[in-house]
């Protein structure tokens, strides 16, 4: 309980709504500076009222009759002679005798003796009298006889009441404006933090609902307008994901039926055979098993192409390094022609190195020459040339029409020529994301003559950089 009751007050401020804590801030921030500023004001006029009570006693001298006629009094016993308001004067002689002027005796200290005896030619002092009252005391020596000195003095009554309702007044301006400056800061936090209300509620509701559609209103160039448009980009982020993962796994799931429907087929068919013991003649069987096969590695190649494009944009499929980029092509080429043995491939690759993961970059390159020799003739020729980081792949097949173009980077887009071919439509949805990747650029138009080009552009240098070369 002691720890608890010890660190109570900052977990109870702590405890409190953001706007809340900014009002008691402001409020405790403004009650130290007013708390400043009365203290000052307060010392500085005590200061100013005593000074300017110092300079009138020292301003104040008796007349040599008036004091010759208070010592006879005195002498005499006639009693205290008349008051000289708003001063008690009390005549000091050397030998330590007093005469006052109908005022209680004003203590003798060896200040005032010394006045009176010459030595000193002023003291101001303060002294409290027989009746228990603060006295400022102005003592100097008397002109005329020797051993004589008068002592002026006031109360400092007056500056006590007055600093008494100075300091009341101070108190009560000082307490509004705290709780003035609370309530300012009150309706400023509240101001100041409506915005963050504003998103506070965006965010609940999206936490609550997904809806990934919400956005917040932007007002100005502060923080919180930075906030909301971060805010806004976030959302539309993710509701850009989650649109593309939505189409991905609708896109998968209806490039994944045709295969899985003509490999089930295929499948019941060898199982019908086997059950009623009529055996499907060799020839019908032999195609019923390439169908299979194909089947089989169409899925393989189409989960392969999916597993690809269902890592983020922003990851990389492996760690870059500087690698050649014209011996991954050669070994690219070395597989498209065993898919394509009655084409020719006229190749002319330059040495360039590129900063990029091996595999990757030669799964697109294979994917880029994968469709040549799918949409190249029979007995056709394929272009292949490397020129300073600059690949060109030319076919001579039928080529793309110019309303397509825009479409061919798109997962899934097949054009309808080749509906019939197999494929995914991933293929080349691949090669741009891994170009993107590495840095590069990639295009696909068509060729003069027929046919379509592919141009890969990848930053790099035709020789290895001094720390990787051999």
């Amino acid at each position: 309980m002691k720890g608890r009751d010890a660190r109570g007050p900052l977990a109870w401020f702590r405890s409190r709504p953001l706007r809340s804590r900014l009002a008691l801030l402001t409020a405790f921030a403004v009650a130290v500076a007013v708390a400043a500023v009365s203290a000052a004001c307060w010392f500085v006029t005590r200061a100013q009222l005593e000074a300017e009570l110092d300079a009138s006693l020292r301003n104040v001298r008796l007349d040599t009759g008036a004091v010759t006629e208070l010592l006879s009094d005195c002498r005499q016993g006639r009693g205290p002679a008349a008051t000289v308001e708003p001063y008690t004067v009390q005549v000091v002689l050397a030998n330590g005798a007093v005469c006052t002027s109908g005022q209680a005796p004003l203590p003798v200290g060896s200040d005032d003796l010394r006045v009176a005896r010459g030595e000193l030619a002023y003291v101001l002092h303060t002294v409290t009298d027989a009746d228990g009252r603060e006295m400022r005391v102005s003592t100097y020596p008397q002109a005329g006889p020797p051993g004589i000195a008068v002592s002026l003095a006031r109360s400092l009554s007056e500056i006590d009441n007055s600093m008494s309702t100075l300091r009341w007044v101070l108190l009560l301006v000082s307490g509004i404006g705290v709780v003035g400056a609370g309530a300012a800061g009150l309706w400023v936090a509240r101001t100041g933090l409506e915005p963050v209300d504003r998103l506070t509620g965006a965010v609940e509701h999206v936490a609550a609902t997904e809806d990934l559609t919400v956005r917040i209103p932007v007002e100005g160039e502060d923080e919180i307008a930075r906030l909301s448009r971060s805010f806004n980009a976030m959302t539309a982020a993710l509701a850009t994901s989650r649109d593309r993962q939505a189409r991905l796994i609708a896109d998968a799931g209806h490039e994944l039926r045709t295969p899985l429907t003509s490999l089930r087929t295929n499948v019941e068919l060898l199982a019908r055979s086997e059950e009623t013991g009529r055996a499907i003649p060799a020839e019908d069987r032999r195609a019923l098993m390439a169908s299979v096969k194909a089947q089989m590695t169409e899925l393989a190649s189409l989960i392969g192409d999916l597993q690809e494009l269902a890592r983020p944009d922003t990851a990389r499929p492996g760690p870059l390094e500087v690698v050649p980029f014209h011996t991954i092509l050669r070994s690219a080429l070395d597989r498209a022609r065993l898919r394509g043995p009655e084409l020719t491939f006229r190749t002319d690759l330059a040495p360039w190195y590129v900063r990029a993961e091996p595999a990757a970059l030669e799964r697109a390159l294979v994917n880029v020459l994968d469709n040549a020799v799918k949409f190249s003739p029979p007995r056709g020729t394929v272009e292949v040339t490397l020129m300073r980081g600059e690949l060109t792949v030319r076919d001579h097949g039928p080529g793309i029409a110019p309303d397509e173009l825009p479409h061919v980077f798109d997962r899934f887009w097949r054009s309808p020529s080749a509906r019939s071919l197999p494929g995914s439509g991933l293929g080349l949805s691949i090669v741009a994301r891994t170009v993107q990747q590495a840095g590069g650029t990639v295009a696909l138009a068509a060729a003069e003559g027929g046919g379509t080009r592919v141009t890969v552009r990848l930053p790099g240098a035709p020789t290895p950089p001094p720390e990787t070369a051999p």
